[in-house]
């Protein structure tokens, strides 16, 4: 089998979307016109990785219909952060293997986070920022910049988990079998190690309220063309009015001559089409 050097993580329920969940899985929701999952792998192959590879558990046939040449590791029984990169151990490339999320937009500086872990002859990186302050988890080092356990503070930081991490072999072959968290291994683990960055543009994508924010800011042509709302590139006779108060119209959704004409405003709803049904269903 040929190895990997690049995983991205896109098995989660999607919890936090609501019936957006119900009717697609996070990843393979749009921003102009290119599923989530595809601009992780994209930001991946811009930084040298060949050979890229995701999991899926939530909507699997719908994961695989967009993962293009990602290969892709279904979980009847979704196995948390741990468990996917012990799977993969044995397949991981000389160079490590670079470690992402599907429901964040960013470029993070993944050939440094490289870079820096092979040159430092660390077990497992995290790529970190100087933290912003708010209500993100707060992160430590020592001062040879082993990350310290949550709650715990050090020398160094503040800092901000990006959600990029670098693995080497080694370390992702001692992660105990069954480890749904990884971060329980990680705790343990002498080599795991924070690489400082400077701060870069990161936005993520676990909300409906995010999904609109990122459709505006990134996509005020295609999904975000009516403020305040989002629209899935298959989403037709939409037409731009101040009466939709944030709605998402998804997979098929398609307006009624009566939705047109009879109701003076729609707010905080979910539009799509089920078995060519118009549905409709409240955020």
């Amino acid at each position: 089998m040929p190895s990997i050097d690049a995983f991205i993580f896109a098995a989660g329920l999607g919890t936090r979307m609501g019936p957006l969940s119900s009717i697609l899985p996070k990843p393979a929701w749009t921003l102009k016109g290119k599923p989530l999952l595809q601009w992780a792998a994209d930001s991946l192959s811009e930084a040298g990785c060949y050979k890229v590879a995701c999991n899926a558990h939530h909507h699997i046939a719908a994961i695989k219909s967009i993962a293009g040449d990602l290969e892709v590791f279904e979980e009847p029984v979704i196995l948390g952060t741990g468990e996917p990169i012990r799977r993969i151990a044995s397949r991981i490339s000389d160079e490590g293997l670079l470690v992402w999320n599907a429901d964040v937009m960013a470029n993070p500086p993944f050939a440094q986070l490289k870079n820096e872990c092979i040159k430092r002859d660390v077990g497992v990186g995290w790529l970190l920022v100087p933290h912003p302050g708010g209500q993100w988890t707060e992160l430590y080092t020592d001062s040879g910049g082993r990350i310290l356990p949550r709650g715990t503070t050090g020398p160094k930081g503040p800092f901000l988990f990006t959600g990029a991490s670098w693995w080497g072999a080694e370390a992702a072959e001692q992660i105990p079998e069954n480890c749904f968290d990884v971060r329980d291994f990680l705790a343990q683990y002498p080599r795991h190690f924070g690489i400082v960055v400077e701060p870069f543009c990161w936005l993520e994508i676990g909300t409906p309220d995010q999904l609109i924010h990122a459709a505006a800011k990134l996509a005020p042509e295609d999904e975000g063309r009516i403020p305040g709302c989002y629209l899935h590139p298959t989403a037709t006779e939409i037409i731009n009015t101040n009466r939709f108060i944030r709605c998402i119209f998804g997979p098929g959704a398609r307006l009624s001559p009566d939705t047109k004409d009879n109701i003076a405003e729609y707010k905080d709803e979910l539009w799509f089409a089920e078995d060519g049904v118009q549905m409709r269903v409240k955020l």
